[in-house]
């Protein structure tokens, strides 16, 4: 795919602000900008150095569009590495549709959802890890996932995996030759050297592989679903929780009848907290339909925190345990918090008491009172410590690409084929089968291995104007 025409799109935002930044990429960006500038002091476009500021006015015969800088990146060394210019004007939305469409009569054509990080990976400004890296950058609402996007986009990931490919390219090349030397039976690859490798590589995969799982939740945010019966304080808590009046709190039984949601960022993690129906036996259709709602936020939550009234609970406790039981059986791979809400009603003693019951069920219990924030601190540390972030504090390589993660788990797989090939003494041609696709699939990653479809699909994700 070799892109030689000159595209433009708006690089900041849509909508009126104070600055916006249109972008013109292409072999003639400088050449269809030039003519339309007057400089202020006169400047000639074409012979300025590049990475340069210039004011001045766009201008059209008589008409002036608008006072503007330009920023001027000529020959290869631009974000797309190619003759790029960003025109700097004020934000009203009429003055950009107006400088957009004057390009468009010039011979520029309208970029397409992030044409200008494709045509940076195409003239190799970066490989395709990092090109996604930029979309998850600018997705990023939080710390971690800032940090996982950045360390890729400079390059992190891909760098431990093109030195994998490198080093198992070398041992390839040498397979291969054993190929061509075949009838005299000689072996140019030190087997023992070799496996050593090939155990190297599967130990980095199957970390890299193990890390999708922490990534993908620092990505997206962990969901956690406040589940409970009607009237135990699920919506105070998540009102706390959020500090603000998100739900509607009444002592009515069942005033929540569907789910809410919103998300909070503690010590740099997402989390999308969701604000569920009371459960509880109802003839109320609506509020059937609610409960139905519940069970299933509780499938998609990753962690599920479950409210009891500390009052009910102290007089019920029997009733109670038999429920935890049950939400433990039926969903065991879910993190289960036992929240009892209300302890300003209980004296330290009946605390006490209650804790000792749910000794026994190896759940994690926090008491809070909701309405009076006491305990929602040590609620959101506990929410933490279901996610290991070790990974995040030492800097290693986290996966949040589930395009990365299918290539890293095939890779993996022929990997393993290789490994027992060298174990069962096979022979190096079929040795050599597995090896060329377990390069094929690390160069899937970086984008060594590559067509015009799958290009398509990922830079179709992203924002137009970049």
């Amino acid at each position: 795919m070799i892109l030689q025409d000159t595209i433009v799109a708006l690089a900041t935002p849509s909508g009126a602000g104070a600055i916006a930044v249109i972008r013109v990429s292409g072999p003639k960006a400088i050449e269809i900008v030039a003519p339309l500038f007057q400089s202020i002091k006169g400047k000639d476009l074409t012979k300025q150095k590049s990475h340069t500021l210039h004011l001045g006015h766009l201008v059209e015969d008589t008409k002036v569009y608008d006072q503007v800088l330009i920023s001027l990146f000529k020959g290869t060394n631009s974000y797309t590495g190619e003759p790029t210019v960003e025109i700097s004007c004020h934000g009203s939305t009429f003055i950009q549709q107006q400088i957009i469409q004057l390009l468009l009569r010039k011979g520029c054509r309208m970029a397409t959802p992030g044409e200008f990080t494709m045509r940076s990976f195409l003239n190799g400004k970066m490989d395709l890890s990092q090109a996604e890296a930029v979309s998850d950058l600018i997705a990023s609402d939080n710390e971690a996932s800032h940090q996982i996007a950045m360390q890729q986009m400079r390059g992190g990931f891909s760098n431990e995996i093109a030195k994998l490919r490198e080093e198992l390219l070398n041992f390839a090349s040498l397979i291969e030759l054993e190929l061509d030397f075949s009838e005299e039976d000689v072996e140019f690859a030190d087997r023992t050297a070799f496996r050593e490798l090939v155990n190297r590589i599967e130990f980095v995969l199957k970390r890299l592989i193990d890390s999708f799982a922490v990534g993908n939740v620092i990505k997206n945010g962990i969901p956690v679903a406040i589940v409970g019966e009607p009237n135990v304080g699920k919506s105070t808590l998540l009102n706390a929780l959020l500090n603000e009046e998100r739900a509607i709190v009444s002592d009515i039984a069942g005033t929540t009848r569907d789910t809410i949601e919103d998300e909070l960022v503690i010590n740099g993690i997402g989390f999308r907290f969701i604000d569920t129906a009371g459960i509880r036996e109802t003839k109320d259709v609506v509020e059937s339909i609610g409960i139905q709602k519940t069970f299933e936020k509780i499938e998609q939550a990753q962690v599920v925190l479950y409210l009891f009234e500390s009052l009910k609970f102290k007089e019920q406790s029997s009733d109670y345990i038999i429920e935890i039981e049950r939400i433990k059986n039926k969903y065991p791979q879910k993190p289960l918090v036992v929240v009892i809400n209300k302890i300003d009603l209980l004296s330290e003693t009946e605390i006490q008491n209650i804790k000792l019951q749910l000794e026994t069920l190896n759940v994690k219990l926090q008491t809070i009172s909701a309405k009076n924030k006491i305990g929602v601190e040590e609620l959101k540390n506990a929410l933490l410590n279901f996610v290991d972030t070790g990974a995040l504090r030492n800097n290693e390589t986290i996966i949040t690409n589930t395009r990365h993660y299918d290539s890293l788990l095939k890779a993996l797989e022929e990997i393993e084929k290789v490994k027992w090939g060298l174990d069962g003494n096979l022979s190096a041609d079929l040795m050599a089968i597995d090896i060329r696709q377990a390069l094929y699939y690390f160069g899937e990653i970086t984008g060594q291995v590559t067509n015009d479809e799958l290009l398509g699909n990922i830079f179709a994700n992203f924002c137009i104007g970049k």
